[in-house]
């Protein structure tokens, strides 16, 4: 359904151009839920059915060329065009819940002439390849923006990862440290414990464990920025006798270990590298050791059509970032002694852990600009927590801790 309310039209534009009425076509096949246009003109239209337990939102277009940049390019140019200040919405993850829940019927922004627009940022994100030099460049590019920048929305843990919250009443930092407790749980970490972890981040779960469960930790980050705060952070907390930090690609790593973890980490693997990242996973376990690894993943169903995609995440925040599904990381194990034990899935607290960081980015704007960040760099960061917290909440995606036990050979 849709209407529309004309207003005196103050723009020279003409209103029926044909992106804008392609666009207005496939916005009335709504499903679920409603949306409110407000278009450069004044004028609004409404599509979808309202109700109260239905979601509703708002976008205001503020730029005729909105309309090609999403026929053009789908729902990467949607995204494109709010970088560029071309539209606005006051309930963003609204409004990005709403296009994914009615996929079936937003789903075809993203063929037709969508899906030339978007050939240049596949070969790009095709280039972006994690080989060992390729993946410091794209974690480069990620996590050196800098220790400040990261200081200004993560709570004090400093991890960069879902928190697990138990209650409504959990705050943040609650949440990170419940993460990583848990993970230490799972483990049945003791004292004679050497654990390996894979991507140190600013070393959150290292301290944790080597402090509270009195194991020795070796950890491993390529990001030049998080090694040197992680080493300034174990030995303020007089952890360094516990805790070896390496500078080393995993593929680079030596030895064997009782116990492996990887927090988030798999991300940054690539769907080429995955057989690979396991294999050094099981050479680097003793036998009968555990692997834990919390994942954001992919459903299954939607992998082989995620793989043959780009979308805002892989070309504007995470170059290279690949989200397994289940079933691509169990088939990536075969032929190495892992197998998969047991999985514990949390979706609702990786949404609720990117509303904290939105909501502490946006109480930080005025800092994030004085690091000489600029407005579209900010809108950007605000499109991507909405657009991951949107997915989180409809299940687009989802994320756990998944644990693998080696076989005794």
């Amino acid at each position: 359904m849709s209407s529309s309310i004309e207003a005196p039209n103050h723009s020279p534009v003409a209103n029926n151009s044909g992106s804008q009425q392609i666009l207005f076509r496939l916005l009335s096949r709504l499903q679920h839920g409603c949306i409110q246009l407000t278009l450069p003109d004044g004028s609004q239209r409404s599509y979808g059915e309202p109700g109260d337990d239905l979601l509703a939102a708002h976008a205001e277009i503020l730029h005729e060329s909105c309309y090609r940049d999403i026929l053009f390019s789908g729902s990467l140019g949607a995204a494109e065009a709010y970088l560029q200040g071309r539209w606005r919405s006051d309930d963003l993850t609204s409004l990005l819940r709403l296009m994914c829940r009615n996929l079936s019927e937003t789903g075809m922004l993203n063929t037709g002439w969508a899906r030339i627009g978007r050939v240049p940022a596949k070969i790009v994100h095709w280039l972006s390849g994690n080989s060992l030099r390729g993946s410091k460049r794209n974690i480069a590019a990620h996590y050196d923006l800098s220790n400040e920048f990261f200081r200004l929305f993560l709570d004090p843990t400093m991890m960069y990862s879902s928190g697990i919250f138990k209650t409504p009443e959990s705050t943040m930092e609650q949440a990170s440290i419940e993460k990583v407790d848990r993970i230490c749980r799972v483990l049945d970490l003791q004292p004679g414990d050497h654990v390996l972890e894979i991507g140190t981040g600013w070393g959150g779960f290292a301290l944790h464990a080597a402090r509270e469960y009195g194991c020795r930790v070796t950890t491993t980050t390529i990001s030049q920025q998080q090694y040197e705060l992680a080493a300034d952070r174990f030995r303020v907390a007089g952890l360094s006798d516990r805790i070896t930090l390496l500078r080393d690609d995993y593929r680079q790593l030596t030895g064997q270990y009782d116990k492996l973890v990887s927090i988030e980490m798999i991300e940054a693997v690539g769907r080429r590298y995955l057989p690979t990242y396991f294999q050094t996973c099981n050479r680097l376990l003793k036998p009968l050791g555990t692997l834990l690894i919390q994942a954001i993943h992919t459903p299954d169903h939607g992998y082989n059509a995620y793989c043959r995609g780009i979308d805002f995440i892989r070309k504007y925040i995470f170059p290279g970032g690949h989200l397994p599904s289940i079933g691509a990381m169990q088939r990536a194990t075969e032929g190495t002694g892992l197998s998969l034990r047991e999985m514990h899935e949390f979706p609702e607290s990786y949404a609720r852990t990117l509303r904290c960081w939105r909501h502490a980015f946006e109480e930080n704007r005025s800092q994030v600009l004085s690091l000489g960040f600029d407005e579209r760099f900010v809108r950007m960061w605000n499109y991507y927590f909405c657009y991951c917290e949107a997915a989180f909440l409809e299940r687009s995606v989802s994320a756990g801790q998944f644990v693998w036990k080696k076989s005794r050979r």
